[in-house]
């Protein structure tokens, strides 16, 4: 080890130094193809350079040797994760493996916790399903933990994360944003309220995209309010008590997501309206309870099972050199909760 260093070299060191991707630098390594022999003998020259010590009972564990998949969502108790959890755990066990889950409570402090507990467990592969956030440097972080555990041999997918280096199962929330406005639109609404969730998060984000540039893509004169707050229920229901007290002229309330949908109907039946009479209530993902809420939601739905199963049958696959992208369909479901503008 070069005199000085005070822990050992790191591939991501090697990978900086040498001006190239951390894939780039683990394939050169090992030898694998797609990488030019000019670039591999820069990567390993700098890899003697440095003292980097490939670790080679981690490259045998995370490439096969363990049986176990890691799972990190947000919060296991919101429907959109509970199904998405049993999709990858019916997966993985027709494929013999079990399924170690961990949450991050929307907490990216603690998202790096859990990869870290995750890859210490010695997992086969990570899946991560959840929104990344805008703007920050932790999501780098993150994406640092999951490159080095992906350089050791392990495997790695992500649901539902559009604006990530690694490969990804994702729906296109932009466009399901879309089908709401031209719903409500139809319908005749001009006075509408936006339940959108926190301002960094990029789902949240891509779907209100959507939705603006839908109601607003013709002539007619549309106000929009938007209120962001919590990703859930009770974010759900103080973002529409807001809007309704600021705004009592809205006719319609959009969720960027189900349980933020039933945090607004909660409101609504607190405040004696009527749904679909006095005002409509659309949410996002078609979680199973959905259909069941009074009355049913107006929704996008989202193929949460595909998304959890395309995401194993991802990470089951072998390294490509770059970052493979699953996109899958989204439909809007028209159920009694949106109605024709009554007033």
């Amino acid at each position: 080890m070069p005199q000085g260093r005070q822990t050992p070299a790191r591939l991501i060191d090697v990978a900086e130094k040498a001006g190239v991707s951390l894939t780039t630098a683990s394939f050169a390594m090992s030898g694998r193809p797609g990488v030019s022999e000019a670039v591999a003998e820069r990567v390993r020259a700098i890899a003697a350079e440095l003292g980097y010590v490939p670790n080679m009972q981690a490259r045998s564990l995370a490439s096969g040797a363990s049986s176990t998949v890691g799972l990190l969502v947000h919060d296991i108790a919101d429907p959109y994760f509970a199904e998405l959890a049993s999709a990858v755990v019916a997966s993985a066990a027709d494929l013999g493996l079990t399924v170690q889950i961990c949450q991050s409570s929307r907490d990216p402090e603690q998202e790096i916790t859990q990869v870290r507990t995750l890859v210490a467990s010695r997992v086969r592969a990570l899946i991560m399903a959840g929104s990344g956030r805008t703007g920050t440097s932790d999501a780098r972080a993150t994406y640092d933990e999951l490159e080095r555990f992906q350089s050791t041999g392990g495997r790695v997918a992500m649901i539902g994360r559009h604006r990530t280096p690694l490969d990804a199962v994702v729906p296109d929330n932009a466009a399901g944003g879309a089908m709401v406005g031209v719903h409500l639109r139809d319908l005749g609404h001009t006075q509408v309220g936006i339940v959108a969730g926190p301002d960094d998060l990029a789902s949240a984000a891509d779907r209100l995209r959507g939705v603006t540039e839908a109601l607003t893509a013709d002539s007619e004169r549309v106000d929009l309010y938007v209120e962001h707050s919590a990703f859930d229920h009770a974010g759900g229901e103080a973002a529409a008590e807001r809007l309704l007290t600021d705004h009592p002229n809205i006719t319609a309330l959009v969720a960027l997501n189900d349980s933020m949908a039933a945090g607004v109907l909660a409101t609504t039946r607190r405040r004696g309206l009527d749904v679909p009479g006095d005002i409509s209530v659309t949410g996002f993902d078609d979680v199973r309870v959905a259909a069941d809420l009074g009355p049913g939601l107006t929704t996008v739905r989202l193929p949460l099972h595909k998304m959890g199963t395309s995401a194993v049958a991802l990470a089951m696959k072998p390294p490509a050199t770059r970052a493979r992208r699953v996109q899958v369909p989204v439909e809007l479901v028209v159920r009694g909760s949106t109605g024709l503008r009554r007033r």
